[in-house]
């Protein structure tokens, strides 16, 4: 069963602690023995020495002292094993985390696709704190209620035999409420957790997007998505709350107090009898009243167990997704960076090919560049190429090696990247060039942004090279972001380069300064780029043009003009100068 499963893991990973947990719980031993010792004490003291007319005054001191260094003891135990379980847990949860946030490296890019990024933030976030809660509070708690409910009911046997065998009938009494509660309370449990990381999801995205949201004045729309979502849980939370509330402290309460009410009419009636004594009655009244307080607090941290359970779940259904495993590529070779489809065809979706039958090469230092309409499947090209999707048909070789054959970090390690909406971290511009990569010196990081043209206005910062960059560089232009990310791709050196759309969102003045930066990155190296702006690829040795998914023209800039194909439409609508057979063409289904 899958809670079976899950807790196999949870123990797994608590396994790797055994005797740090062990030490724990052998101090726990001797910090429980030394509580439950005082009421026997107690007892000694008011049987053997206050019934007693004259009552040695030294043995009460004695017993006494006795029972003052039990109680000392007792404070340090707890310090002790709360110290070494609490800290315990938080290297469990840490050791998960690390493997959450190491798998999730190796999970292909078709669960991103389909994952909601806020859902994947809860995964690392809120569900190992969780599990966090589980290690922390619940086996902590649990534990030390086991270990005290069974030193209770020995000092019960000890004290009466006959009685304590009625108590016996108390746990699995409780046990049965517990299922109960636990029962009811998981399917709340499961809502809340799920609403909790769809909440995340929307926040995350309702960030992301906020200038459109207020563009298109969504605030209102947004806000009652959100409350949908949070009236949900909130529901879901106040059920879990009702049976919480009936089935913890207030059965265990009324349970207590009628077991106490017995066990004193039946101790009131042997006391008439002169069967036992009063210490004797004072003990198993005190060791009756502290065998509630564990089990109290057992409910109490049912929530938590649950909870973490249910988090647990959604964890390790993430760790057992089938991953690539992140190989080394110190030792990979340079390669020439001769970049050949051969026959590749490919889909997102079973049955919804968006690539058909895709061949062309790209020799070394050779630019080809992609262009045709949204959804023609340029970036899948880029994708495929990357490794990030393996192709359905056909294969894709770099210097005559299938790349499937290749680990995907040696596959990438030549190659370059600069994207449409270029990325910046959180960090200074030295770093979000050379992205502390050890072999790329601060000479180095200086030269490229130097020989891109950045370094004009980077001089110009406060901080230079150490200014500070907020996340996705937002403070920056979308400019000086390209031309960071142009001098980030010349600083690795690849021999293969990617430009997707590098130049799509660039204002003309800039635009001037972006081609020569390209003109100085792509020297020397095969080069493979993504296209709107046709007027910045006139120069590409190759020109593929796409449509649906296929090849449907090929070659350079005047070969295509002079076939007046589509290629030459899609240039005369770029500079404004459509032919008049156009209006035409554009309405006939088979140009489109």
């Amino acid at each position: 069963m899958p809670k079976q499963s899950t807790a196999r893991r949870l123990l797994a990973y608590a396994l790797v602690y055994k005797f740090r947990i062990i030490g724990a719980l052998l101090i726990l031993c001797c910090a429980v023995g030394a509580e439950l010792g005082g009421p026997y004490i107690t007892k000694t003291i008011i049987d053997q020495h206050l019934s007693k007319e004259a009552g040695e005054l030294s043995s009460v001191l004695v017993l006494l002292a006795f029972y003052m260094g039990l109680l000392l003891l007792a404070s340090i135990s707890n310090f002790l094993q709360s110290y070494l379980l609490q800290s315990t847990a938080l290297r469990i949860i840490k050791n998960m985390r690390m493997d959450l946030m190491q798998h999730i490296q190796r999970i292909p890019l078709r669960y991103f696709d389909n994952t909601p990024i806020g859902g994947v933030v809860s995964r690392i976030a809120n569900d190992t704190e969780a599990i966090r809660d589980l290690f922390m509070s619940f086996m902590a708690t649990f534990v030390v209620s086991f270990v005290q409910l069974l030193g209770i009911f020995t000092a019960l046997f000890i004290l009466d035999v006959k009685l304590a065998l009625y108590c016996l009938l108390l746990p699995p009494l409780f046990a049965v409420i517990m299922i109960i509660h636990l029962k009811y309370s998981k399917g709340f449990i499961s809502i809340m957790r799920a609403r909790l990381s769809d909440m995340n999801a929307m926040i995350n995205e309702s960030i992301v997007v906020m200038p459109i949201i207020q563009a298109f004045r969504r605030e209102k729309v947004t806000l009652q998505e959100f409350e949908v979502l949070n009236d949900e849980r909130y529901v879901n939370q106040i059920k879990q709350f009702r049976v919480f509330a009936l089935s913890s402290r207030n059965i265990v309460g009324t349970i207590g107090s009628l077991v106490t009410a017995l066990v004193i009419w039946y101790f009131g009636r042997g006391a008439l009898e002169s069967a036992i004594s009063f210490g004797v009655f004072y003990a198993f009244i005190d060791y009756l009243g502290r065998m509630f307080q564990p089990i109290i607090g057992i409910f109490d941290q049912l929530t938590n167990a649950q909870r973490a359970f249910v988090s647990a779940d959604k964890v390790f259904a993430v760790m057992d997704m089938e991953g690539v495993e992140v190989e080394k590529a110190n030792d990979t070779a340079r390669p020439e960076g001769i970049v050949k489809f051969d026959n590749v065809s490919f889909a997102y979706k079973a049955g919804e090919n968006v690539l058909n039958g895709i061949s062309f090469e790209v020799r070394k230092g050779e630019t080809v560049a992609l262009v045709g309409h949204t959804g023609s499947g340029k970036s899948s090209i880029v994708n495929l190429l990357l490794g990030f999707y393996e192709p359905d048909q056909g294969k894709i070789t770099i210097d005559g090696i299938d790349t499937a054959s290749m680990s995907k970090q040696a596959l990438r390690k030549h190659m370059g990247i600069v994207l449409q909406d270029p990325y910046l971290f959180a960090g200074d511009i030295k770093f979000n060039v050379s992205l502390h990569n050890e072999n790329i010196s601060i000479e180095r990081v200086r030269s490229a942004l130097r020989d891109v043209g950045a370094a004009s206005f980077i001089e110009q910062l406060p901080g230079g090279y150490d200014e500070q960059v907020v996340e996705r560089g937002s403070t920056l232009s979308a400019g000086q972001r390209q031309l960071i990310s142009f001098a980030r791709a010349l600083a690795f050196d690849p021999s293969i380069l990617i430009l997707d759309e590098a130049t799509a969102s660039i204002d003309s003045e800039t635009e001037g300064l972006i081609q020569e930066a390209l003109k100085v990155v792509s020297e020397g190296r095969t080069t493979l780029v993504i296209a709107h702006r046709l007027s910045t690829i006139r120069d590409a040795d190759q020109i593929l043009v796409l449509h649906r998914g296929e090849i449907v023209e090929r070659g350079n800039h005047d070969a295509l003009m002079a076939l007046e194909g589509r290629y030459y439409k899609m240039y005369q609508l770029q500079k404004g100068g459509a032919p008049s057979s156009m209006a035409a063409s554009t309405v006939n289904p088979s140009t489109r």
